[in-house]
């Protein structure tokens, strides 16, 4: 008779390092990096055989969470700019 060996989960991980890189690579939307962020972190206290590939991918979710905020706030402020120079000139 044989025994089965479990071997450790390192799903959540996985995923989470697989939506951060695909995220920064991609450019995936803002959606995709929450996602991966929230799964890293599940990940970082239920499986510890994956603790290095949960910290890169909260790593990778965060630098991608800060580029999505950094591009939305570029967008608004161009805009905000392009507004105030209408009227500025009258239009």
């Amino acid at each position: 008779m044989t025994t089965m060996q479990h071997s450790p989960r390192t799903g959540l991980g996985t995923a989470s390092l697989v939506l951060g890189v695909c995220s920064l690579l991609a450019g995936w939307t803002f959606f995709a990096p929450v996602v991966g962020l929230c799964l890293g972190i599940a990940s970082r206290s239920r499986e510890p055989m994956a603790r290095g590939r949960a910290g890169w991918g909260i790593l990778l979710n965060l630098v991608a969470l800060a580029v999505w905020i950094l591009v939305g706030l570029l967008l608004v402020l161009g805009g905000t700019v392009a507004v105030w120079t209408g009227v500025q000139q009258g239009r």
